[in-house]
């Protein structure tokens, strides 16, 4: 099925660019033509990480004309299990500098245009309007909104997919005609309401199947060939094995989005306030009477880095028994987890259930912040 290609075609291709692209130009619907276009069209992707890193390599490797490439973050030894772009001896290193090298051993062709800053309100509608075309792979809802919001304002197609455990989804949100994030999602759903892949994990081979999968509709868009996800939502499932495609349409009630808002949602805890403390007040709290200090990480999250004096109890363990008589003698409890997270979530269980009544803490910023404290140490994991 043909569609109205998003990108004109660009000059004519060189002798090198048939041979390096002669598997595309064999493609019907693609063809001279259609690789032309790629090679015309700008593209911008969210995020250096699990996501960006197979629809960069993709792209790159497709002859798309100029990459540009936001994300403020550095590597991590953590990211390498899935974030096949970066190196072990990138680490501390900017994740943008990872795309100009990649692009650079594998196709100097490509323009690439690297934005170590983080996308946000002062940014994103300016940086929509350069490109035909963005692609999110972002790991946070507030971003995801944000994009969808700025790609609404500046008619700009959006790629968009997202990652849980061992679970991705899908979707193309083109202003131009078809539906939105917000006519499927209306709202930003609670900034803990689903585990982040540091607090819950990714399943690292799931990031290049759904990152190859939002390449691929990007190509469609501007190329014009097939059908898109536009209006569909496509789900993965790698522990089943299982696809599943779902159909949503336009809300004719949704106002149009027509200017930038707030996108940090409110995280659960305003159900119950959760006090926290941070490092240095839990030693000022611990000096003057006894407190009971829970990390409710698993075991394995111990080995690497855990607060000497606390007490071990993982969080499913508290969700099904209370703290039991690891509370007796103490006058107040902190949870403390890897960066406040799940500690946040145990506050609130042992305030409401059989333990309510005992002071109860969460420690701000986790045993992260309290290595890079105490010990002077940069935990990532």
């Amino acid at each position: 099925m043909s569609r109205e290609a998003l990108v004109a075609p660009g000059a004519e291709l060189e002798p090198e660019e048939l041979a390096r692209y002669s598997r595309h130009l064999s493609l019907p619907g693609v063809g001279e033509e259609g690789q032309r276009r790629i090679a015309n069209a700008k593209v911008l992707v969210i995020g250096a990480g699990g996501l960006g890193s197979p629809i960069a390599s993709y792209l790159v490797a497709a002859g798309i004309g100029t990459l540009g490439v936001i994300d403020d973050d550095t590597v991590e030894l953590s990211n390498l299990q899935r974030q096949t772009m970066h190196r072990q001896q990138d680490a501390g290193r900017l994740k943008v500098d990872s795309v100009r090298r990649m692009a650079h051993e594998q196709n100097r062709n490509v323009q690439i245009i690297t934005v170590d800053e983080k996308l946000d309100e002062s940014n994103a509608v300016a940086l929509f309007s350069e490109y035909d075309l963005v692609i999110d792979g972002s790991d946070n809802f507030a971003t995801r909104y944000l994009s969808n919001d700025a790609a609404e304002i500046t008619g700009t197609p959006l790629v968009w997919g997202t990652l849980v455990q061992f679970s991705g989804q899908v979707s193309v949100f083109d202003p131009r005609t078809g539906p939105m994030l917000r006519d499927l999602f209306p709202e930003i759903p609670d900034a803990d309401s689903v585990p982040s892949c540091a607090e819950g994990g990714v399943f690292g081979a799931l990031c290049g199947v759904i990152g190859s999968v939002m390449c691929a509709e990007a190509l469609k868009l501007i190329t014009g060939i097939g059908t898109t996800l536009s209006g569909k939502l496509w789900l993965y499932d790698a522990l089943e094995a299982s696809v599943r495609t779902l159909e949503f349409a336009r809300d004719p009630q949704r106002e149009p989005v027509t200017g930038l808002g707030e996108y940090q949602p409110v995280s659960c805890a305003a159900e119950g306030h959760v006090p926290e403390l941070t490092v240095q007040q839990l030693a000022e709290l611990e000096a003057v009477e006894p407190v009971l200090l829970v990390d409710v990480r698993e075991s394995w999250e111990r080995d690497i880095i855990a607060i000497p004096h606390s007490q071990h109890l993982p969080l499913a363990q508290l969700k099904e028994r209370g703290l039991g008589k690891l509370a007796h003698g103490a006058s107040a409890v902190v949870f403390v987890c890897k960066t406040g997270a799940r500690s946040q979530q145990a506050a609130r269980i042992t305030m409401s259930g059989r333990d309510a009544g005992i002071a109860v803490y969460s420690l701000s910023g986790g045993t992260v912040e309290w290595a890079r404290q105490v010990r002077g140490q940069q935990v990532a994991y």
